[in-house]
């Protein structure tokens, strides 16, 4: 379609069955998204004015929601991709260049046939692009070149992962346009990861890349990293009653990365005193029989924290089966206990350095005495600063957001729809 039959289809509503598929089925997540697109098309005809056919894409963030800091130890986690997305308006072309130019963000020029590592380059969005590309040569794809104008909701910094959302764009532009959509979303989410690890210099699993290429809840067993198990968790979320609210309580990550990288270190620790590699192959009786003998060897934290991690293991596949069973009382119960753990084992509420500033517990106390038992609160993603998970009853949802950003802030609070599909292209 030219850029003309694309404007004229969002303005009469020839989008929008897909776009209550992307975004819900509300009035208001319609009218957002025809203006979004709207606003994409302009942006793209600004910067690509001599184009001519255009492609539409969509790739979403994704909500952790069973399993806090279980993946790296080779555990189980339930998440689910969200209706905030990042979408592209693609002009395929063959001029062996990738042109991309994200609002607010300067443009990128990726000249094709070069796919060495520029170390450079590493930490940009031009070496996540190259890296992609790379990744699809390897499998025997020949890239042609394309230019793309993005539009993003999914912000940094939220906990959604608006790295691995775009990774799984470009990677579904480049399937879509150069291979007939012929790789699967896992083989999209492994080179999205490649892509992270090798070129853009950032070590990351692939749980995130993985929810964003695949849609719905998904739940993953990294017992096997090289090949995880993966399968969708039969639930319609959007007809059970409640959102899930994502809170930004907008601390701030600097100097985190320490905090970040203990949890995983001394986990590690208390698998090794037990004599394995990581705790997936640890045995839970045997850690809490040789407690006295543990102490010796390892800290109470890391203990504490290694504690946490049998528990959340298990609840994320008990979640899953409860979603599976529709059994929406169970589901949020184990939501609550994981918040529980997370603050009392896992101790990833806030930073022992920064310790006067406690922005996610503060968040949490105010989402229990609004919610008063209902629905589910808990830390949401690595923790220490940044953003809490609420599952909130429809009845209450505006009048939730409006409470949290009266403490934390105008646009804080993000109302979310479960995604059920991954990486999509939008079609008249």
């Amino acid at each position: 379609m030219n850029l003309s039959e694309y404007i004229n289809g969002i303005s009469s509503g020839s989008f929008d069955e897909q776009f209550c598929k992307l975004y819900g089925s509300s009035e208001k997540a319609v009218l957002r998204a025809r203006a979004r697109y709207l606003s994409a098309a302009e942006g793209f005809s600004r910067f690509y004015p001599e184009s001519g056919d255009i492609r539409v894409f969509s790739a979403p963030g994704r909500t952790e929601i069973g399993g806090n800091h279980t993946d790296h130890q080779h555990g189980c986690v339930l998440a689910a991709a969200v209706s905030l997305d990042i979408i592209a308006v693609v002009y395929y072309h063959a001029q062996g260049v990738i042109r991309v130019k994200s609002k607010g963000y300067e443009p990128v020029e990726i000249k094709l046939g070069n796919f060495e590592i520029i170390e450079e380059e590493k930490g940009t969005t031009a070496a996540l692009i190259r890296g992609i590309a790379a990744g699809f040569a390897e499998k025997g794809v020949d890239t042609g070149g394309f230019d793309a104008y993005i539009i993003s909701d999914v912000l940094s910094g939220s906990g959604l992962s608006s790295s691995a959302a775009f990774e799984v764009l470009v990677g579904t532009v480049i399937n879509e346009g150069f291979n007939g959509g012929g790789m699967s979303a896992t083989d999209i989410a492994a080179i999205g990861q490649y892509a992270e690890n090798v070129y853009f210099g950032k070590a990351s699993g692939l749980m995130d890349q993985l929810v964003s290429a695949s849609g719905g809840f998904v739940a993953v067993d990294f017992a096997n990293t090289a090949s995880p198990d993966i399968r969708n968790v039969n639930f319609d979320f959007d007809r059970s009653g409640y959102s899930i609210c994502i809170t930004d309580t907008r601390g701030s990550h600097d100097k985190l990365s320490d905090e970040y990288s203990t949890v995983f270190s001394e986990m590690k620790h208390v698998a090794e005193a037990l004599g394995c590699e990581f705790l997936r192959e640890a045995d839970e009786e045997e850690f809490f029989r040789r407690l006295p003998e543990l102490r010796r060897i390892c800290y109470d934290r890391e203990l504490l924290r290694a504690a946490h991690f049998f528990g959340e293991n298990r609840r994320a596949v008990e979640e899953a089966e409860a979603l599976d069973d529709g059994d929406t009382e169970r589901f949020f119960g184990l939501v609550n206990e994981s918040g529980t753990s997370s603050a009392e084992l896992l101790q990833n509420l806030y930073s022992c350095a920064e310790y006067k500033e406690q922005q996610i517990p503060l968040a949490i106390m105010l989402s229990k005495r609004f919610l008063g038992g209902n629905g589910a609160v808990r830390v949401h993603g690595g923790g220490f600063a940044g953003t809490i998970q609420a599952f909130v009853p429809g009845y209450l949802t505006t009048d939730y957001a409006a409470e949290m950003e009266r403490v934390f802030g105008a646009g804080s609070c993000y109302i979310l729809t479960v995604r059920p599909v991954g990486g999509y292209e939008l079609k008249i």
